[in-house]
């Protein structure tokens, strides 16, 4: 809009000029409104208000939607109206004669969460999310349906979610803004200087021409003067041409198709490119300074794989014992599932004992797989006999419930009141009674069901500590058992989840089951009331063990870390994990450090500072913070893991983000070059990146791929969505996309530096080459009676940055490489420079301008020099106007496309066939164009507007001209080249250094040793982290089948597609997992990546 467009100053100046010279126009706006109504949908139609389904052509009235419009979710969703309502199909008259009541919530951006209730014939119905169609959701596979208006126009929750969103603008735009108004200012003293020495000149001079130039009436001295300075602004406003922003917006273009077009950044396994989602923040990419990632889909793979378990105090999994395995004590091998019809081949297991305990009918074993089996809000399709697709709300469930299927327990289909699974072969179908959904407070799931024997019973799953808070005073010795299981899967960094159960009496759940449709259609505080009752009911449960789920490293990632750090970028992991799982994946990715351990290359020791010192500081408000505070001053860590979770529920925010605490906070973590805050919510993740964004005042990028990260990456300057297992409501909010971590060191390093090199490199050269074009001006005036004659043609000054000058700068900043991306690469501490503003600042700004004036004066008081009094080889007078006017503006052209493009080559170190041709081809355009304006043929076309008739060739044809040319453009390029040797002798910048090393890098380094593998060993804890999203258990129970199976379909366990040759990795990560088992094979005559090359070149 206008308001975010004039946060640009300059167009604000613009709009000056423009008022100046021509007469404003009138702009009308027009406004549209919507009217609730019935409507009516077909297959296919976006929706355009929020509705109450009513009924559908689908049976149990069942509706299909894809929400790609709102959340980026392609997979289909489905939706079911009333029982009450479905009956009335599609009669016209029925519809019309519907006389219900609905109250609901007032409008607002929950897309996730409807309150309302539904009065009709003496009854009250419930009123969620899943029978409410809103505004941007596709109807799929559904002929038609009908729905009540709720919502329309603005207040529906669509339009409520399109508030203000905040333009994102570069520390350049910021910049500009400054140095504009400082131009503004040096342009009005520059305009008040001229209009005052035209006051005196006409005092003094003026006097002597009225005998034959009479002045109007009126018409003075000052007057004069008043006219004389509206003139020389207009004159002079080339100091800030709009051609300036023209070409930035041309820059930012070129080099977004870059990152489009990168082959090295295309993930081919899923067929994913990168993509720049705006033009407006490349340069930005390389000034970054901290980075904010989620962990799980973002550092990890989010592909989830049933690893080990611990049932009633044993432990299940992996053999380690070594011995055992030497003696063959043990069978080693897969396991073979062939004694299940149902089991799904791609899923692997290598420890027999739990085979063998599902054939013996241990029941403690059984009742483990029954609680996977039935305990999940899965829906299951079975495309042919057999061939089971198991669609989960996150890899997790999907997870857990294959396991269950393999060792027996299948879960086959379900219906909105029952779930049919088979048991060691045998069809059986539980009732399902209720369904206890997740949400990130509770961070656990129950269901409720009766078994075919009328048993009554309560399966629940959830964080280890909030199940612990749950049992029955006798698990007690089984806990303990179980948690030094929880111990070991820590170590090998495993998401761990604890499961329990519960019998139930029928009388009591009859009176719970009554309270809870009561609190279900309550339209206040139905959550809370809700929650009540499911604290209620969840208490005393018995335990039956733990899960272990593992989640494998991206490709890449420990180089990627180590790359970004060596670029002195401070990493900071924003997790909703535990604590003990975000430490273990910090240290298998590099970004935490053992304390004595010492990195590769590095000459310093990396000390683990004591997380639980930090804790004390930030949650405990004793006398002790300040001593804490010196301590980590004194050790100066480099590594840090904070916990913002609350000791209590019943605490309302995390302490560290306290007004009083935020200080302390941001000052301990920053003296740690890594951080990890664990336990956070996407509320809190978007607070600790405002807090750095407020006190730190740098660049920040936040990277994520779910919902959960779309707060933190809209806070950033610059959001990165990765598009992986959680959606695509990340991606749709950022301003960066890829597939793979590992891209962002290529995005910054390579993409993010070039942009801010070649953005820097023409605002210098443009204002360069403008400053000096204008500056003459303003020496002229000294000697025109300061009269506001330009110096130079008409033509020229139309052409000058339209066609003399754009190509060339044009070609520099699109094509300009300092070093090649390989280089970039191996010496990561190129990305320096970007972080301290150091190719473009106010320094530099004002460094132009004096190199510019100086630039001018020799431009203009040479050629008058040399003109004066001169005279042709026939002896006739060359010292004109016209003659001067041709002389100067061709030494500016040689200037600026020999002298200025000589300054050209000296700032651009990659000359391609497209930057050369632009540089020859403007300088023979404006010979070409100069001869053709200047000859007789146009003269007698259009005799106003080409008076400069043979002055071109009368005056280029004189070797006195040709040798002034020649002396000013020496004169001007000789103060640079002489500044940018002793620069490079005296004090080289790490660009110097680097590109000396490439021109004496001739022939190809050697293969480096690899590197010694370093296995770990903890003990930490591990935990399970939820999704950020509610729970899919009102879907389950609301009566709904799957929707028609499609003729062909992914299995859900293989990837498809290309398989993937840009990225071999090396070294520590290579077949590498927090589980230490190889999941690669080294493949001979692998290529040598940038950092072991790095690693090569001595500093």
């Amino acid at each position: 809009n206008l308001f975010e467009q004039f946060q640009r100053i300059a167009n604000a100046y613009f709009l000056f000029l423009l008022v100046l010279q021509v007469r404003e126009t009138n702009t009308h706006t027009h406004a549209q409104h919507l009217h609730p109504t019935v409507k009516q949908i077909s297959c296919k139609h976006s929706k355009c208000a929020d509705l109450l389904l009513l009924s559908s052509s689908e049976p149990l009235n069942l509706v299909y939607i894809e929400t790609a419009e709102l959340d980026g979710e392609t997979n289909l969703k489905v939706r079911q109206a009333l029982p009450v309502t479905g009956d009335l199909g599609d009669d016209i008259e029925k519809l019309a004669d519907f006389n219900g009541e609905v109250r609901c919530e007032p409008p607002n951006n929950r897309l996730d969460r409807f309150t309302g209730t539904l009065t009709f014939a003496g009854q009250k119905y419930s009123l969620d999310n899943e029978k409410i169609l809103l505004r941007g959701c596709t109807l799929r596979n559904t002929e038609w349906c009908f729905g009540l208006v709720l919502f329309g126009g603005p207040e529906t929750k669509l339009m409520q979610n399109c508030g203000k969103s905040t333009f994102k603008r570069t520390s350049i735009d910021r910049l500009m803004n400054v140095l504009v108004l400082c131009i503004f200012g040096f342009l009005a003293i520059m305009c008040t200087v001229l209009a005052i020495g035209n006051w005196f000149w006409e005092v003094r001079e003026g006097s002597q021409f009225t005998v034959f130039l009479p002045r109007q009436d009126g018409n003075d001295a000052a007057f004069s003067a008043f006219l004389t300075f509206w003139s020389y602004v207009i004159i002079l406003n080339t100091v800030v041409p709009i051609s300036l922003y023209v070409s930035v917006e041309i820059i930012r273009l070129g080099n977004s198709f870059y990152i489009d077009w990168d082959r090295k950044m295309y993930y081919a396994r899923n067929d994913t490119p990168a993509e720049a989602r705006t033009t407006t923040l490349n340069e930005e990419l390389g000034q970054i300074k901290y980075v904010f990632s989620d962990k799980t889909g973002t550092l990890t793979q989010n592909i989830m794989t049933f690893n080990k378990c611990s049932i009633n105090g044993k432990s299940y999994g992996k053999i380690q014992d070594v011995t055992l395995l030497l003696l063959s004590l043990q069978p080693t091998g897969r396991v073979d599932f062939s004694f299940n019809p149902l089991a799904d081949p791609r899923f692997v297991f290598h420890d027999h004992a739990l085979v063998e305990a599902v054939k013996l009918e241990n029941p403690e074993v059984h009742a483990f797989f029954r609680l996977l089996a039935l305990c999940h809000t899965v829906m299951a399709e079975e495309k042919t006999e057999g061939d089971l697709f198991y669609q989960a709300q996150s890899p997790d469930e999907g997870a857990l419930v294959t396991a269950a299927r393999n060792f027996g327990f299948v879960f086959r289909s379900r219906t909105p009141d029952s779930v049919s699974i088979v048991e060691m072969g045998q069809q059986r179908s539980y009732e399902l009674l209720a369904i206890l959904d997740f949400n990130n407070i509770r961070k656990r799931m129950s269901v409720i069901v009766r078994s075919p024997e009328g048993k009554l019973s309560l399966f629940c799953k959830g964080a280890d500590t909030i199940i612990y808070e749950r049992l029955h005073q006798s698990c007690s010795k089984l806990m303990d058992v179980t948690t030094e299981h929880l111990n070991e899967f820590a170590g090998e960094g495993l998401r761990t989840l604890a499961l329990a159960y519960k019998d139930l009496d029928e009388e009591y759940f009859d009176q719970w089951k009554q309270r809870h449709h009561e609190a279900s259609t309550a339209l206040d505080d139905r959550e809370s009331k809700l929650d009540q009752l499911y604290e209620e009911i969840e208490k005393d449960l018995l335990l039956l063990g733990a899960t272990a789920i593992e989640d494998k490293l991206q490709d890449g990632v420990p180089q990627t870390i180590e790359q970004l750090s060596k670029a002195d970028i401070k990493i900071w992991v924003l997790t909703g994990d535990k604590q003990e799982t975000a430490e273990n994946i910090g240290y298998s990715c590099n970004l935490l450090v053992r304390p004595g351990y010492q990195r590769p290359q590095s000459g310093t020791s990396y000390l683990s500072c004591n997380f639980l010192s930090c804790l004390v500081l930030l949650i405990t408000k004793t006398s002790q913070e300040k001593s804490d505070i010196l301590i980590l001053q004194k050790h100066k860590c480099d590594s840090c893991l904070f916990s913002l979770s609350h000791f209590s529920p019943a605490v309302p925010q995390a302490y560290a983000l306290e007004r009083s605490m935020e200080l302390e906070f941001l000052r301990t973590a920053c003296m740690c070059k890594s951080v990890i805050c664990c336990r956070v919510t996407p509320l809190q993740k978007a607070q600790v990146v405002e807090l750095v964004k407020k006190y730190k005042q740098v660049v920040t990028l936040a990277i994520g791929d779910g919902a959960n990260d779309v707060s933190m990456i809209k806070a950033a300057h610059i959001g990165v969505g990765i598009s992986g297992q959680e959606g695509m409501q990340a991606v749709l909010s950022s301003d960066y996309s890829f597939a793979q971590f590992r891209f962002l060191q290529r995005l910054l390093l390579v993409h993010g530096r070039w942009s801010y090199l070649r953005m820097c490199k023409f605002l210098r050269y443009f204002f360069y080459k403008n400053f000096t074009f204008t500056f003459v001006h303003f020496w002229y005036a000294f000697f025109c009676g300061f009269s506001a004659q330009t110096v130079y043609d008409e033509w020229f000054i139309t052409l000058y940055n339209l066609v003399y000058t754009a190509l060339p700068v044009l070609g520099m900043s699109l094509f300009d490489q300092d070093v090649n991306d390989a280089w970039s690469m191996q010496h990561p501490q190129l990305y320096v420079p970007g972080q301290l503003n150091l190719y473009f600042s106010k320094r530099s700004f004002f460094k132009c301008a004096l190199h510019s004036c100086y630039s001018s004066l020799v431009l203009f008081f040479l050629p008058y020099a040399a003109m004066h009094d001169t005279v042709r080889d026939d002896g006739k007078d060359v010292a004109d106007y016209q003659s001067f006017a041709l002389l100067t503006q061709t030494c500016l052209i040689k200037i600026n496309v020999f002298s200025v493009s000589s300054q050209l080559g000296f700032e651009m170190a990659y000359w391609t066939a497209v930057n050369t041709f632009f540089v020859l081809g403007s300088l023979a355009m404006y010979f070409a164009v100069t001869f053709a304006m200047y000859s007789n043929g146009m003269f007698l076309m259009l005799p106003s507007a080409f008076s400069f008739i043979g002055t071109a060739r009368n005056s280029l044809n004189q070797p006195n001209i040709w040798l002034t040319i020649l002396l000013t453009s020496t004169l001007c390029v000789l103060p640079v080249v002489t500044y940018r040797f002793l620069l490079i002798q005296l004090c080289p910048t790490i660009n110097d250094k680097v590109m000396f090393k490439v021109r004496q890098a001739k022939a190809k380094l050697p293969t480096p040793p690899r590197p010694t593998r370093i296995r770990r060993t903890s003990s930490r804890r591990s935990g399970y982290a939820f999704s950020h999203a509610q729970g899919y258990g009102d879907l389950v129970m609301s009566g709904r089948y799957l929707r028609r199976p499609a003729v062909s379909r992914s299995s859900g366990f293989a990837h498809t597609g290309r398989a993937t040759t840009g990225f071999s990795p090396m070294g520590r990560s290579a077949g590498y997992s927090p589980t230490g088992r190889p999941q690669n094979v080294k493949v001979p005559d692998v290529q040598v990546t940038s950092l072991q090359m790095y690693r090569t070149i001595t500093d």
